[in-house]
């Protein structure tokens, strides 16, 4: 089996397995749950975070180059040996917008809009999430509920950033650095998609001015090339009565 043979069979188990992940992670943050409580769903990320080392393996072995896939792919083995960073195995679901980009249509417009509104709603989420996760739980800490934690990821991926609300811990700051990252990485994708999309309707007009300026050429050549052809025909006629009939020979 090769790689690519092997992600298009395991995107959608890995999905629902993010989406288990991201329903228990938030449950046990949001509900403020410990101790018992909390078995059932750390032993579900748990699970979730086994499935992904697994993945992560598979990918690793399948791979062609492995040496090179292994370095370029660091950033998926620091996910899955750093336990802390779990929250970052849920941009797995930004799978879904591929999903959403075959209802919406082809259209550059579509898929940016796909692209913007789903990208932005998942990092917001795992943001909040994870930053609400650290922080929480610190004595001196700013964001103490989900609304503060939802707000503060807003204004971070907006890059607009108030200062009303802010990490105090060490993992908040990785959260909030990694969730800066993000936002611009996709305010430049969408900044290029526009641009492009500009660039191909400039084009495009320019083709047609084009077209339209070159029908009235060719409209008049073929008028004269038709005027061409009926002068050599009377040409032809004329130099035939000119010569006049051939003489007869006894």
């Amino acid at each position: 089996m090769t790689q690519e043979r092997y992600r298009d069979l395991a995107e959608w188990p890995l999905m629902a397995t993010a989406l288990v992940f991201l329903t228990a992670y938030a449950w046990q943050v949001v509900g403020h749950l410990e101790g018992p409580e909390a078995e059932p769903f750390e032993i579900a990320m748990w699970a979730t975070w086994g499935i992904f080392v697994l993945d992560y393996v598979a990918n690793l072995w399948l791979a062609k180059n492995r040496g090179r896939w292994f370095l370029w792919n660091l950033h998926e083995l620091l996910i899955v040996a750093l336990p802390f960073f779990r929250p970052l195995r849920l941009l797995r679901l930004v799978t879904l917008l591929s999903v959403l980009q075959r209802t919406v249509g082809e259209t550059l417009r579509g898929r940016v809009a796909t692209y913007v509104a789903g990208s932005a709603a998942m990092l917001v989420l795992v943001g909040a999430l994870a930053v609400l996760d650290v922080e929480q739980h610190s004595p001196d800490a700013k964001i103490l509920n989900f609304g503060d934690a939802a707000w503060w990821a807003i204004t971070t991926i907006t890059t607009v950033g108030y200062g009303d609300l802010y990490p105090v811990t060490s993992l908040g700051r990785i959260v909030a650095s990694a969730l800066m990252m993000s936002g611009i990485a996709v305010l430049g994708v969408v900044t290029a998609s526009i641009a492009s999309w500009l660039v191909q309707r400039i084009e495009e007009n320019n083709e047609d001015v084009v077209a339209a300026a070159e029908e009235p050429v060719r409209v008049e050549l073929a008028e004269l090339l038709a005027e061409v052809a009926a002068l050599r025909r009377e040409i032809a006629e004329l130099r035939r009565g000119q010569e006049g009939p051939e003489p007869e020979h006894a």
